[in-house]
């Protein structure tokens, strides 16, 4: 079991519908299991608001209904929270540029994270046995993204989400 933390240090989400591609470098990331039976649980989403203005974003935490493809250049990043952490031989996917765009369900989404981004701050952290999980790799179970909805005006952000593989 290790603990790590996927981050992105600023960017302006974009907002996107559901079932909609989410274009790449437009939203904080996704996560992905990468063998048929691994499980992930998510333990916190946290997002900070950057904004010079306001800035009310609608940020959902939601099952992929088409999860991504080869994870590419991204301005994500991944880290193990504890130093001593050994590398697992099927390491979770995390990035938000890849060459097949992940789709946020229509239907499961987790976390509605709306604050506004003009400073504020919105943090989930799960209750114990209340974790969010993955499972597999597969659309709906396999795969998470946090990406901006429709109807905001979504701000300038840094975003991070602290996930254990099982």
């Amino acid at each position: 079991m290790a603990k790590r933390i996927v981050s992105v240090a600023s960017q302006t989400p974009t907002a996107t519908a559901d079932t909609t591609a989410l274009a790449s470098g437009t939203y904080p990331f996704a996560i992905q299991g990468t063998s048929g039976t691994q499980k992930t649980n998510i333990l916190e989403v946290y997002l900070g608001g950057q904004a010079g203005a306001s800035s009310p974003s609608i940020m959902l935490l939601s099952r992929d209904s088409t999860i991504a493809a080869t994870v590419g250049a991204t301005t994500t990043t991944d880290a193990a929270l504890d130093a001593s952490n050994s590398a697992l031989s099927s390491p979770v996917v995390t990035g938000n540029t890849w060459t097949t765009a992940p789709q946020r369900s229509a239907s499961l989404h987790l976390l509605n994270l709306s604050f506004n981004a003009f400073g504020g701050v919105v943090r989930w952290v799960a209750a114990p046995g209340e974790e969010i999980s993955i499972v597999g790799n597969t659309a709906s179970l396999g795969e998470v993204s946090l990406s901006a909805f429709t109807g905001g005006t979504p701000g300038l952000l840094g975003a991070h989400a602290v996930y254990e593989t099982l």
